[in-house]
């Protein structure tokens, strides 16, 4: 089972990848403690560390590919999220796939990336 969801923001593919992938900026938009090393290989905590991983392929401005872990998690469990970054004449296409979670956990993540991701992001960028 996976998520799979479609967002557009108005902001371009490059203000959305630096938001999402610089520690100062993720921090500011979701008022919560960050550290992400954004190159391929780079591990990151988000929320206090909440969420960690790593980064496996990521291009700015196009794409982000991580191994993705909530705390509360099996140690043996890594999510894989894409999200993916397209640009159009005034706003950009996000489009988040993510899978291999626990399968009880769908509800939760489905709400966690609007609420946690989604909302405070459009909120900052707006700005």
């Amino acid at each position: 089972m996976g998520i799979t969801q479609t967002i557009t923001i108005t902001a371009t593919p490059d203000e959305v990848y630096d938001a999402l992938m610089s520690s100062e900026k993720f921090a500011a938009l979701t008022g919560a403690p960050a550290e992400i090393d954004a190159e391929d290989g780079g591990e990151f905590s988000c929320f206090g560390g909440q969420i960690t991983g790593r980064q496996i392929e990521n291009i700015a401005g196009k794409q982000i590919l991580q191994t993705w872990r909530a705390g509360p998690w099996p140690d043996d469990v890594n999510s894989t999220v894409r999200i993916e970054l397209q640009a159009n004449q005034d706003d950009t296409t996000i489009t988040l796939t993510q899978s291999d979670f626990p399968d009880e956990m769908t509800d939760h993540l489905e709400d966690g990336w609007h609420k946690m991701y989604w909302q405070p992001l459009k909120a900052y960028l707006a700005k």
